[in-house]
């Protein structure tokens, strides 16, 4: 198929770009580069660096390369950020989201796969009553920050699209997602930040106790995940996530024994928005999908440490 992937120069993106070219399809790759770096793009695929605010130049992008799917994950994706700005995230998540479903359905898009949001969309899993984890798709989401409720009113716009308009999608809500190609400054998670400041032997922060659980999954097991969501005929929404919980304290730990560090964190006042424990049940990707992920969070991190020693100088 020829897809679209926006964002396809970020970190998630471009690991998705190169799993579909892998696969056979041909790819064109949307990106305005707020993020997104031009050494993450895959030569083979085609390149428009376009705002998805920007309908009209979207629009040829569709008309030139007669687009027949999109992997849609571009956003912008810091949650402290998205409680500072709310009026900017929601223009570049839900306005642009509307902007490729309206130019889907006008185009004729045969499917559609979103990125979204575990980390945000379900909330906070412990609570005054108990504990709602881990979270399933039938789990009721409580987004605590504007970036979830972008990404969670994105998710009631598609099944919109797919109801009214008859264009398959599937939302696939992330983790904690790590790997190579993750910048250790602006929308970085805390595998990227704390690798980073490690190799450099710069001072390191863990906001609260570092007691907050987190799912922490590989970004290729990601990537695959978004293979399978477009070539196999599922609709809907689905977890993608290892469903172990991991505390920020652990992550700490284990990276200072891959990189050598030695100096002890500096423990700050949690955010606003921060929740405090999430990790995802994701059975139903593994029946309906046949995903699992399959790359250990030791590993994972191993290979991350190996690849920003690499590139430190880049970042």
């Amino acid at each position: 198929m020829k897809v679209l992937v926006t964002g396809g120069a970020g970190f998630i993106g471009s690991h998705v770009v190169d799993l579909l070219l892998q696969a056979g399809h041909s790819v064109a790759v949307v990106d305005n580069l707020h993020t997104g770096k031009r050494r993450n793009l895959n030569p083979q695929a085609a390149f428009h660096q376009v705002d998805l605010r920007d309908l009209a130049r979207l629009d040829a992008v569709f008309e030139q390369e007669g687009i027949q799917a999109i992997l849609h994950q571009a956003a912008l994706a810091n949650v402290r950020e998205s409680m500072q700005d709310p009026v900017t995230y929601t223009e570049v998540n839900v306005i642009g989201t509307l902007n490729l479903l309206e130019l889907a359905r006008q185009h004729g898009v045969q499917k559609i796969v979103f990125a979204s949001t575990g980390g945000a969309v379900y909330g906070e899993g412990h609570t005054d009553q108990g504990s709602r984890l881990p979270f399933t798709e039938a789990s009721w989401p409580q987004p605590r920050d504007n970036y979830g409720a972008n990404k969670l009113s994105c998710e009631y716009h598609l099944d919109l699209y797919q109801a009214n308009y008859g264009i398959p999608c599937v939302s696939l809500r992330y983790p904690n997602v790590y790997g190579p190609r993750q910048d250790d400054k602006g929308e970085a998670g805390v595998v990227a930040i704390f690798a980073g400041a490690m190799l450099r032997n710069e001072p390191t922060r863990i906001t609260g106790d570092g007691a907050q659980m987190r799912d922490f999954t590989y970004v290729e097991d990601i990537a695959r995940a978004n293979l399978l969501a477009l070539e196999k005929e599922v609709t809907g929404i689905f977890n993608v996530g290892t469903g172990v919980p991991t505390d920020i304290n652990t992550i700490h730990r284990v990276l200072a024994e891959l990189t050598g560090y030695t100096l002890e964190p500096a423990y700050v006042p949690r955010p606003v928005g921060e929740v405090y424990a999430t990790y995802l049940d994701s059975s139903k990707a593994q029946q309906e999908l046949g995903w699992e992920p399959r790359v250990s969070l030791r590993e994972g991190l191993r290979r991350t440490v190996e690849w920003m020693r690499a590139h430190l100088d880049e970042l």
